[in-house]
């Protein structure tokens, strides 16, 4: 499965962004890892991290309670991580970002090294919510991990030590990914869909729709644009015309 999501992520110049999404305890941190893996054994420029270093302070996640939608409002900064990662990406090799401003463990900011993005980097990120508005067009694959809430809450509890239980803590954090699903509809919008019920035996439920996929020895892209720009269509149609020229055998020249 690995291989297989990793052949979906195409060689190009610029870099490229791979969010790996999913409700909580779906097994997002250790995918993205083992991704990550596969594509440094390529010889990819990869980069890792993840949403867990861009939450709020706790004064600020608690401030207005402890519910499902205090958790989907005020648990992590976007603002920051948009600013000071994502629009890096994909501003191009050369410019500057940094992977984490928070530590949770010990509720303090942290002052994380100034990166350059590389050129034909893959930024692997996983977390919640990564669709959300603020960041739904950054993502070049979107991967959902699917797991039932039963699972979620089974593997938080193992997980956080918390019980395992719809009623309890972790039902606040499967309320939040409902309010996810009802805002943007993650699954829907996602380019890959993958059933992670069993994380050893996982099964891919669907393949990309859009965004670069390999075909052999070639790469596809299925492309969308307003109905109202005929302007584009003209472009795109002189552009894939002119290629085919470009790239038909020519007949050679012969005396007369």
């Amino acid at each position: 499965m690995l291989q297989e999501v990793a052949d979906l992520i195409p060689e190009v110049a610029r870099p490229l962004l791979v969010a790996i999404d999913g409700p909580d305890a779906a097994g997002k941190t250790h995918f993205a890892d083992a991704l990550a893996e596969v594509l440094g054994r390529q010889g990819r420029a990869v980069l890792r991290t993840g949403i867990d270093w861009f939450h709020h302070p706790r004064a600020h996640r608690y401030a207005r309670g402890r519910t499902a939608l205090t958790v989907w409002e005020r648990s992590f900064d976007f603002a920051a991580l948009r600013r000071l990662l994502v629009e890096p990406w994909l501003a191009g090799p050369g410019a500057e970002f940094v992977t984490r401003v928070h530590d949770i463990a010990s509720d303090r900011p942290v002052l994380a090294p100034v990166e350059r993005v590389p050129e034909g980097g893959v930024l692997v990120f996983d977390g919640v919510f990564c669709q959300r508005p603020e960041l739904i067009n950054a993502w070049d694959l979107a991967i959902w991990l699917d797991v039932p809430p039963g699972e979620s809450a089974r593997r938080m509890g193992i997980r956080d030590g918390i019980p395992a239980d719809l009623d309890g803590p972790a039902g606040r954090y499967l309320g939040a990914q409902q309010i996810y699903r009802d805002a943007v509809d993650p699954v829907g919008s996602a380019d890959v869909v993958i059933d992670n019920t069993d994380w050893s035996a996982p099964i891919l439920q669907r393949e990309p729709s859009s965004s670069w996929v390999r075909q052999g020895d070639r790469l596809a892209r299925w492309v969308s644009v307003p109905a109202d720009r005929t302007d584009l269509v003209e472009r795109l149609d002189e552009l894939i015309e002119s290629e085919r020229v470009d790239s038909a055998p020519r007949e050679r020249s012969r005396p007369d």
